[in-house]
């Protein structure tokens, strides 16, 4: 008598095809809680990083010593006065006359035919002379009274003069002719102002 198979043919097959997607979906859900405890150290690994940071930029800033007291009202006077001080000292340069320059200059622009008898120079910045000018009045501040042999020897001079930074607003007071122990010559009288430095004439 021939032996006889009872069992379906097909039912290993199936018990393998039904393994297989609960299979892929353990692996599947095993390699998601994976994935996510990695993220998760990584995230929580940054974190302490940067709260440790933030906890040595506290220690830092609390270690820093206490901002200084701003200026006493004794030192806020005294720098007032500095400074008002410091402006008077820079007024005063700036107004300041180089005498040994204009006399210089003057020296080399006298002509050789030309002598002085007399010479007068004020300073610009004195109350006297700045009334003057200010009022129009006729220059005062560089006067100066001399002799030559004619008249061209003062025209010479007057237009050498105005040759000279430091002289502003030139004018020929007077100029006579006149007899000095027997010699013909022309007396004369010129006036200027100074120029100072940051006015408009300079």
């Amino acid at each position: 008598m021939r032996a006889v198979n009872l069992l379906p043919r097909d039912q290993k097959r199936t018990v393998k095809k039904e393994s297989v997607p609960v299979l892929v979906g353990a692996c599947a859900g095993v390699l998601v809680a994976a994935l996510l405890g990695a993220m998760f150290m990584m995230g929580s690994g940054k974190i302490a990083a940067q709260q440790r940071k933030l906890d040595d930029l506290n220690r830092r800033y609390d270690a820093l010593p206490p901002p200084p007291a701003g200026p006493s009202a004794a030192q806020q006077q005294l720098a007032g006065q500095q400074s008002a001080r410091v402006t008077a000292l820079s007024t005063a340069l700036s107004s300041r006359v180089a005498w040994d320059r204009v006399f210089r200059q003057f020296s080399l622009v006298l002509p050789e035919d030309v002598w002085l008898t007399t010479l007068t120079a004020k300073s610009p910045i004195s109350p006297a002379t700045n009334a003057a000018s200010s009022s129009g009045g006729a220059p005062s501040q560089f006067t100066l009274q001399g002799r030559t042999y004619s008249h061209d020897g003062v025209a010479r001079l007057l237009s050498r003069l105005q040759l000279v930074p430091d002289l502003t607003n030139v004018q020929l007071v007077s100029s006579t002719l006149s007899k000095v122990g027997g010699q013909d010559v022309v007396e004369f009288s010129i006036s200027a102002d100074i120029a100072v430095a940051g006015s408009p004439s300079s």
